[in-house]
């Protein structure tokens, strides 16, 4: 995830409370989701279809923390 922007992720890791709070909850809906889909975690098909939206939303949301800062640097 974020493969070209490892140094800004690192960075916000380290300055952002928001930003290594949705990297955390990405982390683990994507644990969930592949346990889910593996069948190691069972859950019904709404419940995975809602968890993969959210990790899509946090994704989105941490994408754009990124392009922010990028922003702000280039000032």
């Amino acid at each position: 995830m974020f493969e070209y922007d490892q140094d800004i992720v690192a960075s916000l890791l380290d300055s952002s409370r928001e930003f290594k709070s949705l990297f955390d909850k990405h982390e683990k809906l994507d644990r969930d989701v592949h346990e889910a889909e593996i069948g190691t975690l069972p859950i019904d098909d709404m419940e995975l279809h809602r968890w993969k939206k959210e990790k899509l939303f946090v994704k989105d949301r941490m994408a754009a923390m990124i392009e922010a800062y990028k922003r702000s640097d280039a000032s």
